[in-house]
Order: structure tokens, then sequence, then C-alpha cells
């Protein structure tokens, strides 16, 4: 048996391998602690003891942790550094989305007082500012929250009545009922363009000025779907954030926008961290949720997917951009393993939602021009075609072949510039939810495309399980997928599936 002194020195692990082991069989701490009881009465924790140990306040006497490890059936060994298995010491979240948590042990070096003085010396040497953490930090709240707001969806339904479509004239009569004025512009003052961190790539749409002034650039006269956008976002700001200031500033082009926005937060690119520019951030993305749970209330948009099978083009029949529409599918579709991309040439992300936990290609803190040309969000980006396109592809996660589809749209934005915008879902969970293997189709697949050279059309056997599990989602991009050939993809810098490798030249091959 260890002794007290042993147990100190290799404990560091030990509250998170617990707490995972507990909620891996859904256990409470009330279970655990009645659990230990049962094994042994004197030496079993208490539940506020047990609280404290998976927090690493308090390390177990060897009685108690032989008893803890008597429940679970380990050996106490297991419990310490000397075994740190990953899969032990992992936060496990469940059916959310985003990817893999870090378990943050050993605690004494993951304290609020380390990461304070760590976290800005990591941004600074990777060059991140403190306005990108502070968006990195809102995305991943998103994405562990698959995008399920209520109390915003609440408060956008009770201003708009679950109206659909809204039309100008109604947003129009909101914000007057808010006591809300609009003006035009032709050009902003130079102090919101400084506030904006604007350049000649960005347009500035509109802002708010206290107490109660929304100003609107007279290009939206031509731009009406934009222009309820922007109202909407303003409508939010007012209706959650109590008309807060000069800090809702749209801005169309190459931005560095909001998860699922084109608002510009007042912050420098400094890596320092800023308190004001997350709460700032913070409020940002509340607004334009808010806009898109306003023109695209969750049950009768959920509906009018439901009828039209998630086509794209139901924007145009509700009077809202692709954009909005495309993010608000992966908001109020009841299939929760959804990915979204808004990409700018040669190789930039403006906007990231990952509620399936798919790596990025590339990412959105800084621009690259070699992301793999075969993911559909790039490859798109310098065709031609203003229609839709679905595609089926094959991406190794965790050393394992996972199975995507998605469809995507080439548009330009008020400034000009080209983008491509990408709603797409992991088919996994689906495959497996009606009995299928998904790991097996999966690696089938990639096989034939491995042996094709990248791309391969689906044998008629693996289609047909797969246009199955389409109509069930009820999404037609998928079943589209289905009729071109399925593609490798892969994230630039990690090993490339195909033979020969993309990468042997240092390049992507288109």
């Amino acid at each position: 048996m260890k002794n007290n002194s042993s147990l100190m020195r290799k404990s560091h692990f030990l509250g998170t391998k617990i707490r995972n082991l507990r909620k891996r069989n859904n256990l409470t701490m009330e279970d655990l602690s009645a659990r230990c009881i049962r094994v042994d009465a004197e030496s079993a924790p208490s539940v506020s003891y047990l609280s404290m140990i998976e927090r690493g306040k308090r390390v177990p006497s060897a009685g108690m942790l032989a008893v803890i490890a008597a429940v679970f059936q380990k050996e106490v060994d297991w419990f310490l550094d000397d075994a740190p298995e990953a899969h032990a010491i992992t936060p496990v979240k469940g059916t959310r989305g985003g990817i893999s948590g870090m378990a943050l042990e050993p605690s004494f070096l993951f304290s609020n007082e380390i990461l304070q003085i760590a976290i800005p010396e990591m941004l600074s040497q990777t060059g991140i500012s403190g306005r990108q953490f502070a968006h990195l930090l809102i995305r991943a709240h998103q994405e562990h929250h698959q995008n399920h707001f209520p109390d915003l969806e609440r408060a956008a339904e009770e201003v708009g009545q679950k109206r659909m479509p809204l039309s100008l004239d109604d947003l129009l009569d909101i914000t007057a009922s808010l006591g809300l004025k609009v003006n035009w512009f032709d050009q902003a003052p130079q102090v919101i363009k400084k506030e904006a961190n604007a350049t000649d790539e960005h347009i500035i749409t509109s802002y708010f000025e206290l107490p109660n002034h929304i100003y609107v650039n007279k290009l939206l006269e031509k731009h009406t779907n934009r222009l309820k956008y922007d109202l909407a976002v303003h409508i939010g700001h007012c209706v959650l954030h109590n008309k807060d200031g000069l800090k809702s500033i749209m801005v169309a082009g190459r931005s560095h926008g909001t998860s699922l926005g084109d608002v510009s937060i007042n912050s420098s690119n400094s890596s320092s961290v800023d308190p004001q520019d997350i709460l700032h951030a913070w409020r940002d993305f509340e607004s334009s949720f808010f806009a898109g749970a306003l023109l695209c209330p969750k049950v009768p948009f959920r509906q009018l997917l439901d009828r039209h099978g998630y086509e794209i083009d139901v924007a145009k029949k509700i009077g809202v951009s692709p954009s909005v529409a495309m993010r608000r599918m992966t908001a109020v579709s009841p299939y929760r393993y959804w990915h979204y991309f808004d990409a700018y040439s040669p190789g930039k992300l403006k906007a990231v939602y990952r509620g399936n936990g798919i790596p990025l290609p590339w990412g959105n803190m800084r621009q690259v021009e070699d992301p793999c040309q075969h993911w559909a969000v790039f490859r798109m980006i310098n065709a031609q075609s203003t229609g839709s396109s679905a595609q089926l592809s094959i991406l190794d996660v965790a050393k394992e072949p996972k199975i995507y589809c998605c469809e995507s749209i080439r548009v330009k934005d008020l400034a000009g510039n080209p983008h491509v915008l990408c709603a797409g879902i992991d088919l996994n969970p689906a495959i497996e939810a009606q009995g299928g293997d998904a790991d097996a189709i999966a690696r089938e697949l990639k096989q034939l495309c491995v042996d094709n050279h990248g791309s391969a059309p689906l044998p008629s056997g693996l289609k047909s399980d797969i246009k199955r599990v389409a109509k069930i989602l009820n999404i037609n991009w998928v079943e589209r997928g289905m009729d071109s050939e399925a593609r490798l993809i892969c994230s630039r810098g990690a090993s490339c599936p195909r033979e020969p490798s993309c990468y042997a030249n240092g390049q992507c091959a288109g």
C-alpha cells in the first residue's frame, strides 16, 4: 500500500481520473460516496471531501484511495502519475461538439494565477491578438453548447413574436417601438473607421450611437437583406444590453468578425487580454445570434427547412442572406453535428462553427497561402459558378477516417470580395443511429479513394446505405453529394492521405 507522502508526490492526475471515471459511469458524487460507504464506511469520502479530491484541493489517504479503486475495479497505482493514460485524464464531452478538451492537470500548474501569467505570454509569442483570443473563447463556448442558447431565442421571439418572414417595414416598426432612430450616411466618420479597425477592404455598413441613433450606410438601400440583418443586430444590442454605447459597428469585408456575425469590436491587435474586449466581443456575439433568431425564429424556420430539405435557397423565401440561413441551420436543426465556414481567398476563414468537432482546414487566426484545396470551401473560391455544390468528404480525425458532407455556395460581400459559405454535417453519428458501422464504411470509402488517387464514386452498396441516412435526415444536398465522387481531404501540415501525397513537393495539388 502506498504511504501518504508517496501519494502526495504522485497525485497530480488523481482528481481528474476519479472525476472522469465517475462521469463515464454516470455516477453523481452522491452515488460514488454511497458506493464507497458500502465498501468501507470508515474510509469512505463524504460528498464534500470527494468534491475537493476531484478539484485537486485534497489528496485522499491511502485507505480512502483503496476504497475508491475498489468501486471502479482498478488498481490503486492506476490513479497515480505513473500511469497517465490519455483516455483516463481527457475530459469527456459526451455528444457535445467542438474539438476534444485537454486535461488541466496537474492542477497546481493550471491555477488561475499561473494561467493569467502564461496566456498573455503565449499570445505574444504566437502572434495572436487579445481580440482574436476573445473570439476563440466565444467560439469554444458556442461549440460546446452546440449553438443552443434558449435565453437568446426567447428574447428574439418576444420581440418578433415568431413572425417569419419579417419585412423591412416590420423591422423599422420594431426599431421605432424601442425608441431607436434610423439615420443615413454616405461615408462613415474617421473615428468610426478607427474604432472598427477598418481598412480599404472593409465597408462600415452601420453603427449605433448614444442615446438612440442607428446610422446606416446608404449602400444598404439596394441590399435589403443586409439592411434587415444590421437592424436586427442593433435591435439585439438594445434589447439585450440596454444600448451600451459605441461598440456595435457593423463591417462588411474581410474582417475578423465574430463566429456568427460581422460585428467589429473596439480593441487593438495587442496580445494583451483586456476583459472589456472579451465582454464586448461576447455582447456582439449575443446580438448577432439574436439577429439570426429574430429573422429566422426557431420553430417556423425549422419547419421551413423540413419542407424544403435544407436547401440553401430557402433564404430567398424569407428575405435573408444565405449566410444567415446557413448559420441558423446549425442552430435549429434537430441533428446536432454541423459545421459552418466562411472562407476568403487564398486561405482565410472569417467565420467558423464546428458543432461536430471537424478539424479546421487552417484557421481564422491568420491567412495562409496553401490550404488543402480539396476542401469544398476552398475549392470553390476561384470557381466561376455561383450555384451551390455538394461534396462528400473523408477526413482523418485522430487517425481514423470520418465521413462528412457539405453544401457550399460562392457569393460576394458588399465590398465586392468573393467568398464561399459552407454548411456541412458529420455523417458518422447518423449512420450509427441507423445501426450502420460508420467506422467500417469510412475505412472502406477511404481505401477506395486512396486506390483512385484521392477521389472515387460510391459503390452501389455504400451509396444505398448513405442515401437511406440522407432521407432520414431530410437534407437534400447529402443525396446530391453522392452523385459526385467522394474526396479525401486533410488539414494542411497533417499526414496527407493521398498517394502520391499532395505535399510531396511542398504544395497541395488542387
